[in-house]
């Protein structure tokens, strides 16, 4: 199973790795649109600062009047710029003419070349931004006579400056949504799937269960060692703890005042004697009652879960610690082992679903612990830190109750 979270995780890179390639890819060829639309409507300005100056020129000629086709023409290119803003000044800077600006106030119709006071400053404040930029054309009409066609981005041109990083936002914001739909699906889909198996397996176990009792009020009757009868019925308690712990999973369990001291304690010793006597377990509990409110076989399997992961990450030898203290409000259970430890990338895939390290496992019991912990207790549960060949450290925290 841990080769499918390899493959996810790896699968992710590549998905990644190709996302920002297309981004990359979608920005250039944006980019590229972007610097030929531009150089057109330099071309355009160009044009125009030609067509300013041929007129110019004629109206300064001695000789005949040029044809009025040609002025027409001229006057046509200069006309049939609509969309560019355009200020034209001399070489002290007096602003000549102006196009396709917004005004603060409207022009004049029957006085179109008077500019008011609010649209002096307003053209005055333009021209200041676009002597900046390379946005400028020198229209050279004689030796030390020249004048200054400055133009901004046209409004096609300024939405198609914007348009690629508004398309990336919404495209991010829609996988955004999609991911967050896909994976809330996916989680209601594994509780079902967590809730009908646990709560089948205890439906399973339940018939055994009451049979083995009936067996062992039977050999009790029949005579048979009463100290045998005893640790059979503890087996077939246990037995039935295990299943009442399944039949909780996916219903609300009953959540009591507790002093989490006290199910730490009874879940070690419990484990203390299921496990190698080459394995050290020991428990320092804090001093002070802790109590929250939890439920006392979810949480006992909480922990029986992680002193079995840390025998697991052990050759049979070493020590395993369980630690309570409080801290910062809340109640912190740490249990550290002499394992094999874990590398940085693994802490959080530990807690997948069926990810495991052994060759027989379902890699089911830190996954259920998270779920009791988190869903249940309103806590959290992490590796706290780990180093292959050392150890590691498993952190429980639960909010204490004042």
């Amino acid at each position: 199973m841990q080769n499918i979270y390899d493959i996810r995780r790896y699968g992710t890179m590549a998905f990644f790795v190709i996302a920002v390639g297309l981004v990359l890819l979608f920005l250039y060829v944006s980019e590229r649109i972007v610097n030929d639309v531009a150089m057109q409507e330099r071309q355009r300005m160009e044009i125009w600062a030609d067509a300013t100056k041929a007129i110019i020129n004629m109206g300064n000629a001695d000789d005949d009047a040029p044809p009025a086709a040609d002025i027409d023409f001229l006057l046509r290119i200069i006309e049939g710029n609509r969309t560019i803003p355009v200020l034209l000044t001399d070489d002290q800077g007096m602003i000549i003419m102006h196009r396709n600006f917004n005004l603060p106030e409207p022009v004049d119709s029957l006085n179109p070349l008077y500019i008011s006071e609010a649209n002096e400053a307003f053209l005055k404040e333009k021209l200041s931004s676009l002597r900046g930029t390379s946005n400028v054309i020198h229209i050279i009409l004689s030796p030390g006579n020249s004048q200054h066609l400055y133009y901004e981005d046209s409004r096609l041109l300024k939405m198609l400056n914007y348009y690629p990083y508004v398309q990336l936002l919404v495209m991010l914001i829609f996988v955004g949504v999609v991911y967050f739909a896909v994976t809330s699906t996916k989680k209601a889909e594994q509780n079902k799937v967590w809730v009908g198996l646990s709560k089948e397996t205890a439906h399973q176990l339940g018939t055994p269960i009451s049979s083995l009792m009936a067996w062992l009020e039977l050999l009790e009757s029949m005579g048979v060692d009463k100290e045998m009868v005893g640790e059979m019925d503890k087996d077939v308690k246990r037995l039935s703890t295990i299943a009442s712990r399944f039949g909780k999973i996916g219903s609300k369990p009953q959540m009591e005042l507790t002093d989490v001291n006290r199910v730490v304690v009874d879940a070690s010793e419990y484990m203390a004697t299921r496990i190698s006597r080459r394995i050290k377990l020991s428990v320092q509990v804090c001093p002070e009652a802790m109590d929250v409110n939890l439920s006392d076989s979810l949480f006992q399997w909480v922990m029986e879960n992680l002193i079995k992961n840390a025998v697991d990450a052990m050759d049979a030898e070493g020590a395993i610690t369980v630690v309570t203290k409080k801290e910062r409000g809340n109640a912190v259970i740490e249990v550290s082992d002499t394992g094999k430890g874990l590398p940085r990338k693994r802490f959080k895939t530990v807690f997948n679903p069926g990810y495991t390290t052994k060759k027989r496992g379902w890699g089911l019991g830190l996954a259920l612990a998270k779920r009791i912990i988190e869903q249940y207790h309103n806590g959290s549960i992490y590796v706290l830190s780990s180093e292959v060949g050392v150890g590691t450290t498993f952190r429980i925290e639960l909010p204490l109750v004042n």
